[in-house]
């Protein structure tokens, strides 16, 4: 391939290259760092959600297992989900889902609670960072920069 075709191809760049290019930037690095993170905190919650949060409300409905909640389809009795699962009947599993929404709802609110978080510091910051006083100011007939004491501009010497 002659270079006058590479350039006419690709503009120059090999799909390596290009490929190289579009992973060194900041926010592709951001989103990789930010799934990896994300994939741990779901562990987090799901552990948070399961041996937690889904006991203390079993307790309070009674002893409710919410992962033995589904409804048979093809009308067979089963005991337990396993049992009904090994017997290869179609089930809907309607406790697993209560659980997942549980686990979606916690997620949802700690990320809300530590943008809410991040926020706050950040605006703190910007608060502190006040903006220092203008030194200058621009000439309302030729739009020039002069300095903000001035009363005549130095380039139209128009009166200020």
């Amino acid at each position: 391939m002659t270079e006058k075709m590479k350039k006419a191809a690709g503009k120059g760049k090999s799909l390596a290259g290009e490929f190289r290019e579009f992973i060194m930037r900041g926010n592709v690095m951001d989103m990789a760092v930010g799934v990896i993170i994300g994939g741990a905190f779901q562990k987090i919650i799901s552990s948070l959600v399961d041996d937690i949060i889904m006991p203390v409300i079993s307790l309070l409905t009674g002893g409710v297992d919410f992962n033995n909640k589904f409804v048979v389809l093809d009308g067979g009795d089963y005991a337990t989900l396993e049992a009904a699962k090994e017997a290869g009947a179609a089930t809907l599993n309607y406790g697993t889902f209560i659980t997942v929404v549980i686990n979606f709802v916690l997620m949802a609110l700690v990320i809300f609670l530590l943008v809410k978080f991040m926020n706050n510091v950040s605006n703190k910051f910007a608060k502190e960072e006040a903006e220092a006083p203008a030194t200058t100011k621009i000439c309302p007939k030729c739009k020039s920069e002069i300095n903000i004491e001035a009363t005549k501009c130095p380039c139209c010497t128009s009166d200020l």
